[in-house]
Parts: C-alpha cells; structure tokens; sequence
C-alpha cells in the first residue's frame, strides 16, 4: 500500500509540475518571423537545413510528432469537435499555439502515458493485478482530462483578465470619444496604452477592419472569442448605437458606470463568501494546529501527573 501511495504521490507532483510549466509558459512566438530575422541578420547565407537544426528540440522533433498524430486523430474526429476544441482554444488565447488536432491527440498522448505508465509498473513488479487495472484506468482518466482541465483554468482567467480590465478600458474609450476621436482610433488608443488580453483583442479588431470586416461583424467575433457576459452587452449596445444614430459617446458613459457597478458587486459577492471559504483551512490545518500548540504541554504534564499514571 506504501508502495501505491509513493506512485501515486510521484504521478501528482508531475502533474502539478506540468501545470506550473503551462502556467508560466511564455507566449510562443511566429516561428517564421523567427526564422526570417534570424536568416536576415547573418552575413552569410544559411542553407535550409541549417536553418531547421537551428531550432529547438521540441519544435523540430516533439511538435511535428504530435501534429502527426493530431492528423490521423482528425480524420475519424467529428468535425463538431474539432470546432469546439477550436474554440475553447480561441477563448484561452492559444497560450501555446495549438490547433485542434493538436489538443486532442494530446489528451490521448497524456492518457496513454498516464495510465500505460501504472501498467507497466505493475506488470513488471507483478503486483496485484486488480489494482493496476484499477490504478490504470484512474490515471488513463485523469491523462485524458487533464489537458481540459489546463484549458478551462485558461479560459477562466482570461475572462476575468478581460472583466477586470473593461471598466478602465471602456473610460478611456469614452474620454477619447468625447475628445473627439472616431471609436476606430479611440480603440486603437486602448491597444497603444495597453497590453493586457482586451487591448490586443481590441488591435485584432481593428486589424479585421482594415482588412474589410464589417465593425459590427469583428465586434462579435470578438466577443464570441472571449466569452464575458459583459463585453457581449457591451458590444451589442455599440452595435444598436451605430445603427440607430445615438450619441457614442454617451453610450460608453453609460456602459463604463454599469461595468464599474458590476465588478463593485462581483467584488462584493467574492467579500461575502471569503468567510465560508475559511472554514475549511481553519477546521482542518490551522485549528488542529493551535490545539495541539496548546493543549501538547498540558497533556504532557497530565500523563507525567499521578493522574496518568492512574490512566496508564
């Protein structure tokens, strides 16, 4: 039992590992601008294959395994998932430039590796075969969640990211509207001041435009990408604005005061649960500890007391 508990310990600290890895990952840059700037700056001129060993390790050899594999898994994937997994993907930001395939056949890699790893152990110590089967299949499960699990924590805070960010956002938008600025550049203001997740959304937009998307057409994509109740409301009464002729201007005033009334309540609501939320670290580490710190001694004296070893 010693023995399954140390596994299971060492599985949990290499999961933890590869959250904390994919938490603190950098943002992954264009390989070929990369590439290009790399070529540009040498005096002399480098061959292809040069070039490729250049590279890191993982981006010549474990990236290209795993896009095979997303390849052959996208053929019998239905394209529904495929779509959903896109745009879960779209939602997290991309943190590691990963298309579709590529998420998926990792949760089978990660599964595989998980629950094929405890077999094998098994199988070569020759333990209890009803716990590694049974051991397997709950690691095969956790491999295969895991990385949906990493993409919802993503999810999750970047819409808090991007909830926290949109009041300040939204007063800068309005004193550049009232200034006399078009919304165009009053969102191009936003994305020169900042570089937070609703600034860069906010330059991808006006990329789109440039580029002949409809505005009301990038403002919902954009709001679809990020998936904050807030910024959707916020969109559609730009939307509504710009169709019925109503001041711009006037509409940012009054959509930055409801966003600042809002996140003043969610901070409310966050206020009122913390005591709830302290109750189970307080019953279960710090009250057991402050007991111990204080009744330890007087329980010492009483067993050394006659009275204890009367109870001996």
């Amino acid at each position: 039992m010693v023995w399954i508990l140390g596994v299971i310990l060492i599985v949990i600290i290499f999961a933890v590992i590869l959250v904390v890895a994919g938490l603190r990952a950098p943002q992954v840059a264009d390989p070929i601008a990369d590439r290009l700037a790399e070529y540009s700056i040498r005096d002399e001129p480098m061959t292809l294959e040069e070039i490729e060993l250049s590279q890191r390790f993982y981006e010549r050899v474990i990236i290209p395994i795993f896009n095979k594999i997303g390849q052959i898994a996208a053929r019998f994937t239905p394209q529904a998932t495929l779509e959903s997994a896109r745009k879960r993907l779209e939602m997290a930001g991309n943190p590691m430039q990963m298309d579709p395939a590529f998420f998926l056949s990792l949760r089978f890699v990660l599964a595989v590796l998980f629950g094929g790893g405890i077999f094998i152990v098994f199988a070569v110590t020759r333990r209890n075969w009803l716990q590694g089967l049974a051991l397997s299949a709950l690691f095969l499960g956790i491999g295969f969640m895991f990385p949906d699990l990493w993409l919802t924590s993503k999810i999750r805070g970047r819409q808090k990211a991007v909830f926290r960010a949109l009041p300040d956002a939204l007063d800068l938008l309005t004193i550049c509207v009232e200034a006399g600025l078009g919304f165009d550049a009053a969102m191009g203001k936003v994305h020169e001041k900042w570089e937070d997740d609703l600034a860069l959304e906010f330059g991808r937009v006006l990329q789109e435009i440039r580029l002949g998307k409809l505005r009301r057409e990038a403002l919902r994509d954009m709001a679809e990408r990020l998936g904050v109740a807030e910024l959707t409301s916020f969109v559609a009464a730009v939307i509504q604005s710009e169709q019925l002729g109503v001041s711009m201007a006037k509409v940012l005033r009054i959509q930055s005061d409801q966003m600042r009334v809002r996140r003043r309540q969610i901070a409310e609501e966050e206020a009122h649960r913390a005591p709830i939320k302290m109750i189970f670290p307080i019953a279960l580490l710090i009250f057991p500890s402050i007991l111990m710190v204080l009744l330890g001694p007087a329980a010492m004296l009483l067993l050394r007391s006659p009275m204890g070893a009367i109870m001996r």
